[in-house]
């Protein structure tokens, strides 16, 4: 993190001994067919490219012989249990720039052309072996009528050869080009990299619907004819001139809403709520011997006293902060935690809730069941 963050790629040989894919082949094909799963299928002919958007039938997939395409899969880490644990390994980072671990899949000559990604990125190989061109920043002018954000220009500096358990680590908008040698899967773990317009579209829409505080509407007494009706009056203009450049939001909202921003989950992620939620006293003394773990769609984050789950926020009591913020923290909170914490309490209410939307889960009993549905 001293050294390569956001700084200079890094190249790290067998980085996980013994890695296997987080899915098989036919289960990754399976998995671009659902309508709950973003995914994209790309080809390769000479200079033509073509790009066809999920779900994609494995019926209408080229055959696995056929050369240079491309299926990639995101998301995968919020439907298969080992490609969440993979992506667990990078929580070195806060959860809150983590977006989410994508499969592609490539047959021989297969790749997506040489490009640039706004954000950081960890190229994990899982199976075969792919060839990786790399550049640093430079010249983003790209190709026409191309269906990809394919660069014009693309002059690699560095050339390697990613075998299974290798990893290769790319700062924003270093260019880079990823070629598979025979068949072969790549994991890529993405970052959330919100650009400024794209926070502040979602504040001030957030700020305009929260009720509350004046909400003066211009007057104008003593308003007199005019012989320009198309001319928009002086006192009309700095009226709401001083209405909006005096408009400053509290560090609480700000706060509020950046937590709820960050933890938002993907329109197509939907969770799995339990056939039957058990009465909360059944239930805590469950949770109090078994633990909890978040399901692996939930986003969780805390600021201040604040903390924040799936887009939603919560102010805590001080005596269930410490344990939240571990629940953030480990995605989880181990058997015995809970001990000492009464049915009744505002936490017990708060977590039962949680479990019965599908965000938290009884890890002995629940795993199972969602596992099989994965």
């Amino acid at each position: 993190m001293r050294r390569q963050w956001q700084r200079r790629p890094l190249l790290v040989r067998n980085a996980i001994p013994g890695i296997t894919p987080p899915v098989s082949r036919d289960a990754l094909f399976a998995m671009a067919a659902r309508d709950d799963v973003e995914s994209r299928l790309v080809s390769r002919q000479g200079r033509r490219w073509q790009v066809s958007h999920g779900p994609i039938e494995a019926s209408s997939l080229p055959d696995t012989r056929q050369r240079q395409w491309t299926l990639l899969v995101q998301g995968m880490d919020l439907h298969a249990p080992a490609a969440r644990a993979l992506l667990d390994r990078f929580r070195f980072l806060p959860d809150a720039r983590l977006d989410d671990l994508m499969i592609s899949w490539a047959s021989d000559g297969g790749g997506v052309g040489p490009h640039t990604d706004s954000y950081d990125v960890f190229l994990v190989q899982v199976q075969g072996r792919r060839r990786w061109r790399i550049a640093p920043p430079g010249p983003r002018a790209l190709l026409p009528d191309a269906p990809l954000r394919i660069l014009a220009q693309f002059e690699p500096t560095e050339t390697w050869v990613l075998e299974p358990g290798d990893m290769l680590y790319l700062p924003p908008h270093w260019a880079h080009e990823g070629t598979a040698e025979g068949e072969c899967m790549t994991c890529s773990v993405g970052f959330r990299a919100p650009s400024r317009h794209e926070l502040l579209r979602g504040f001030l829409a957030d700020c305009a619907d929260q009720p509350g505080g004046p909400d003066p509407r211009h007057t104008d007494p003593g308003l007199s004819a005019t012989r320009q009706p198309g001319r928009i009056p002086e006192p009309l203009a700095d009226s709401m001139t001083a209405w909006l450049s005096a408009w400053r939001p509290t560090q609480a909202q700000i706060d509020d809403y950046l937590g709820r921003f960050l933890t938002e989950p993907k329109p197509q992620v939907w969770f799995e709520p339990p056939a039957r939620v058990p009465a909360l006293p059944r239930w805590w003394a469950r949770a109090q011997t078994q633990g909890l773990v978040a399901d692996r769609r939930s986003r969780l984050a805390w600021r201040g006293s604040r903390l924040f789950i799936n887009g939603e926020s919560v102010i805590p009591d001080a005596g269930s902060r410490g344990l939240l913020r571990r629940l953030a923290d480990q995605r989880g909170l181990e058997p015995g935690r809970l001990t000492g914490v009464a049915a009744d309490s505002a936490l017990a209410g708060l977590l039962h809730d949680w479990y019965a939307a599908g965000w938290l889960q009884l890890p002995a009993r629940d795993n199972s069941r969602r596992g099989q549905s994965a």
